[in-house]
């Protein structure tokens, strides 16, 4: 679906125009707001690539057979609708923050007052590609989510027929939680977890940490803490010079900020991510704010694995708000105890809540908990 009406460089005359980019879980936020409390003189536009919103955080569940995609999707209209929103499906060609324009795929244009980054998070193949040959041609993505689904029931298909050598590369918490993932669904395929050269779930807390190393010994999932040098057909070639068998290598390495960011003129920090201060405006452009995985971290707490941040939502929509009424903005507070969940397998999840870790069934039954209530 698009809005069919034409894309003006501003919005109509004595209104402000609004852009929301990307339907992340702080958009969405928004949305709700907006959906209660509508604008004065506003127009907000809201541009995804899709029409709906995969949950990043239930993809090892439909991994393991437990849930199917509706299940973890959730449709954007029903919002769109009620927040009267102008609703573009294109994916961003360019952005230019100083003259605040945007670029879309088809060749159009848009402008904007205010801009709000929010999207989803991406795999840059091209780069990947040059760190290790071969992952574009032989190498299964889990980014974007959307093919990813698409393609997993190829790999259960051929795993159903013959066990498969399956390699994870990536230990964070998501390449961590496909390895569990994986071994439920394809208990006779040999896994294997890539760590690179920290060991797996390093930024976990160490008692975390260490029930989740426990974990992948019991599940008889191999970790290697070496790196993919290439990938071949039948082989991920390894730093160490040797060649590891494998039948379905899956990219689960961290993300990359988008292309066009590096020509948008915006403040970026070291990793290339939108920088931000404490009220998620960036810094060098007072009408453009980000939020999630396309920002910097500096005004949050210290990552970890398998954690839940709902404040990141709240505190965008307030300061949006503040920004067309000329109020003042709040810095986001991160919570000082924050509980981090992460998915086993098997209805069992391995979680921490400060100093205090622990796993469990009812781990898994909380992290679900947590997950269904952001969709409903």
């Amino acid at each position: 679906m698009r809005d069919a009406s034409p894309l003006t460089p501003r919005a109509a005359r004595g209104s402000r125009h609004i852009v929301l980019l990307g339907a992340g879980h702080a958009h969405l936020q928004v949305l709700k707001h907006l959906a209660v409390q509508p604008l004065a003189a506003t127009v907000v536009t809201l541009i995804t690539p899709y029409s709906h919103q995969m949950v990043a955080s239930m993809l090892p569940g439909f991994v393991t057979g437990r849930y199917s995609p509706p299940d973890f999707t959730i449709a954007l209209q029903p919002l769109v609708q009620r927040a009267g929103l102008r609703w573009i499906t294109q994916n961003i060609a360019a952005l230019d923050a100083t003259s605040q324009t945007l670029q879309l795929d088809d060749g159009s244009s848009l402008g904007f007052d205010l801009l709000s980054v929010n999207t989803l998070p991406t795999q840059d193949r091209a780069r990947v590609e040059q760190v290790i040959p071969g992952a574009r041609e032989h190498a299964l993505f889990v980014h974007p989510l959307e093919a990813f689904v698409e393609l997993w029931s190829r790999v259960t298909a051929m795993g159903d027929i013959q066990p498969l050598r399956i390699t994870i590369i990536g230990a964070g918490a998501g390449g961590i939680e496909l390895a569990f993932a994986v071994r439920q669904r394809l208990p006779n395929a040999a896994v294997t977890l890539l760590c690179g050269a920290k060991p797996p779930a390093s930024r976990c807390k160490p008692q975390m940490q260490v029930r989740i190393v426990g974990l992948l010994k019991q599940r008889n999932i191999t970790v290697l803490q070496d790196r993919a040098v290439a990938i071949k057909s039948g082989f991920v070639q390894l730093g160490c010079g040797a060649d590891l068998a494998c039948d379905v290598p899956l990219l689960a390495t961290g993300t990359a900020p988008q292309p066009w960011l590096a020509t948008s003129r915006l403040a970026l920090d070291e990793r290339g991510f939108i920088a931000v201060d404490t009220t998620q405006r960036s810094t060098s452009h007072n009408h453009v704010f980000a939020s999630g995985d396309i920002c910097s971290r500096s005004d949050q707490s210290q990552a970890t694995c398998g954690s839940y941040d709902r404040l990141a939502g709240q505190t965008l929509t307030y300061n949006l708000v503040a920004a067309v009424t000329r109020g003042a903005l709040k810095a986001r507070q991160p919570p000082t105890v924050a509980v981090n969940l992460l998915a086993c397998g098997d209805r069992y999840a391995v979680g921490s809540w400060g100093n205090y870790s622990f796993q469990g069934r009812w781990a898994q039954w909380l992290k679900d908990w947590i997950d269904r209530r952001l969709i409903e």
